[in-house]
């Protein structure tokens, strides 16, 4: 029962959204053409799922979102680690991730086109650049928030090294550690569609939102926005939540 409740409750806020968009689209001063009904976007949904359209454009912007993810993950866990732990690298790091952190990725967009040219390599980069800096400082808070005497402990006790880091400071810093990778990969995925429409990708769904719009063909562009929320819940429920189940949540971190 209290399942069901829950999903119910998440389904209000859609259905007042839907509710107010089909009243909008069929009552409002707009022509249908740019406010298409739920029907007639369910029904592009189907046809360019079926014909193929939208999975071999959304595999493509999976494959520079989840190479772009990798390396940001790889090197903004690292490197928040790392200035956790040291503090000579916090001292050198943090002014200069400081300063770059605010600046919206979709900034040094430019820049990349001038580095790398158009295509996949400036956008899978620019994907990993921008969302380096969020997991970074989470990291990094997250090695700080471990509590000294948990590692002074240990150290009295003769433990490693080794032994702090992977018993003591990782498993303290995980649900910091997984929330910034959450967060670079949102803002992975908010640049990502933006830079597709900027750098002449040959497909992609930024690409595809971007061509809609030219040819005002807004069911089409509100069925690839329908399908990036649905990647995103995918990536969510069956990625992060896993993890943190598995790990945070069992351990008692965290509330499931």
């Amino acid at each position: 029962m209290r399942r069901f409740m829950d999903i119910l409750l998440a389904c209000i806020p859609f259905a007042i959204i839907f509710l107010s968009w089909q009243l909008l689209s069929l009552y409002g001063s707009f022509p249908q053409k740019l406010v298409p009904d739920l029907g007639q976007i369910a029904q592009t949904f189907v046809r360019l799922a079926s014909e193929g359209v939208l999975w071999e454009a959304a595999k493509s912007t999976l494959y520079r979102l989840l190479l772009g993810f990798i390396i940001s993950g790889f090197v903004g866990v690292f490197l928040g680690i790392l200035m956790g732990r040291y503090k000579s690298v916090e001292d050198t790091l943090l002014p200069l991730i400081s300063f770059v952190y605010p600046i919206p990725g979709i900034a040094y967009a430019p820049l990349f086109v001038l580095w790398f040219g158009l295509g996949d390599v400036p956008a899978i980069l620019l994907i990993a650049f921008a969302s380096t800096f969020i997991v970074i400082m989470n990291t990094w808070k997250g090695v700080k928030s471990v509590k000294p005497v948990w590692i002074k402990s240990a150290e009295i006790m003769g433990a490693k090294s080794t032994d702090i880091f992977w018993r003591i400071v990782l498993p303290g810093a995980l649900p910091f550690i997984l929330s910034g990778l959450r967060l670079g990969l949102a803002a992975a995925w908010r640049i990502l569609v933006a830079v597709e429409m900027l750098m002449s990708v040959k497909v992609g769904l930024g690409w595809m939102i971007f061509g809609s719009q030219t040819f005002l063909n807004t069911d089409v562009m509100l069925a690839t926005i329908a399908l990036i929320g649905l990647i995103g819940v995918v990536l969510e429920k069956q990625i992060f939540e896993q993890i943190e189940r598995r790990t945070v949540v069992r351990w008692g971190m965290v509330k499931g």
